[in-house]
């Protein structure tokens, strides 16, 4: 049955998200990357910017407005609270830190709903 909203069943009982917080899965590729020319580039490498990252969102809460289970969203890592979950690890954060929602939903033609 397809998540509606706002928990995710764990194997105990299911996390409901509280206000306008979301749960977001920690992407594990997200360490290392590949530049244009196909250099791998590790995770311990300094870079001047800081880096913004994509994530898939598990459970929202009920205040949660622009934001939708199974969305991507834009978010600085280095400003995020993990927590885990039956050996997952996850991210817990407020809708107003999302910088972009990518999703199907959205118009087309449109570079993402900026929050």
């Amino acid at each position: 049955m397809p998540d509606t909203g706002g928990s995710r069943p764990t194997s105990q009982a299911p996390i409901n998200m509280l206000h306008d917080r979301l749960l977001v899965e920690v992407d594990r590729e997200a360490g290392e990357r590949r530049s244009a020319g196909g250099i791998v580039i590790p995770a311990t490498a300094a870079m001047g910017a800081r880096r913004l990252a994509w994530s898939k969102v598990i459970a929202v809460g009920p205040h949660v407005r622009a934001v939708e289970v199974g969305d991507r969203v834009l978010f600085d890592p280095e400003d995020k609270a993990e927590v885990e979950v039956h050996a997952e690890v996850y991210v817990v954060m407020r809708e107003r830190d999302v910088h972009a929602v990518a999703a199907e939903r959205l118009e087309s033609g449109s570079t993402g709903l900026y929050l």
